[in-house]
């Protein structure tokens, strides 16, 4: 295993003389992470890594609809639905809605976006970035949490990810040559095939972010609010994953 000097600065957040920083057993730094660990005189300690703690929401799916209690009813005309419609869908527990219903559009705006992480995370695994096939794992966990704060109408947790806070996430990309070693990136068309795909979800997710401001017009619904929020800070966790791609291709040998 390689060791890269965005992994180093990813666990030091902000760099400082004389710092301790942990490598894997039979880890190897890479020449970007040795003039890293000489310039700021970094102790380096080999042994296991601690694992980050997962945060609740970070858990594989389940099926999102259980149906218990009194039978939904209608959003237009209010009467029960035994049958469900082709044009409706369960907006809630108790209520169904057509499925043009702004509610209805974000949260399928969030499935797709869901299915599409999941096939980056496919890609990544396929050429051999297993640490972004995991990030992208708890991007891909955050898309379901939106989808359930959604559907139950309650505030939605905030994203995180690998141990970082969404204000640590935030402020790293208006600083990225401070905190994970590159200046900002510019995608072109000569750069990797990941970082690209990377940067098509960045940008996705902002799309996903217009939706919900449709549904959520206004900032004093606490869920709707959340779930505005959480989608611009999850467009910020993907750029950090950009960054810390570039950098990790910097580092390469």
């Amino acid at each position: 295993m390689i060791v890269t000097e965005g992994a180093l600065r990813e666990q030091l957040r902000q760099p400082r003389a004389g710092a301790r920083v942990t490598v894997p057993a039979g880890a190897t730094l890479s020449p970007s992470a040795q003039d890293f660990v000489a310039h700021w005189r970094l102790e380096v300690v080999t042994s296991t890594p601690a694992t980050p703690e997962r945060r609740e929401w970070d858990r594989p799916g389940t099926f999102p609809v259980v149906r218990e209690g009194d039978v939904p009813r209608c959003l237009t005309c209010g009467g029960a639905v035994t049958e469900k419609p082709d044009g409706l869908t369960q907006l809630d527990a108790c209520h169904f809605a057509p499925k043009t219903h702004p509610r209805i559009r974000l949260r399928g705006r969030i499935d797709t976006l869901q299915a599409t992480v999941l096939l980056l995370a496919a890609r990544a695994a396929a050429l051999g970035d297993e640490p972004l096939r995991d990030h992208l794992g708890t991007v891909a966990a955050y898309c379901r949490e939106l989808m359930s704060a959604e559907y139950h109408e309650r505030p939605a947790a905030a994203p995180g990810l690998a141990g970082l806070s969404e204000e640590e996430i935030h402020a790293a990309t208006h600083d990225p040559r401070a905190t994970v070693g590159v200046d900002h990136v510019v995608p072109d068309a000569g750069d990797a095939e990941l970082l690209l795909r990377l940067n098509l979800l960045r940008s996705q997710v902002r799309e996903v972010e217009l939706v919900a401001l449709d549904a959520f017009p206004s900032p004093h619904d606490p869920s709707g609010a959340s779930i505005v929020h959480g989608l611009n800070r999850l467009s910020s966790v993907v750029y950090y994953l950009e960054l810390r791609h570039a950098a990790d291709a910097e580092d390469r040998p």
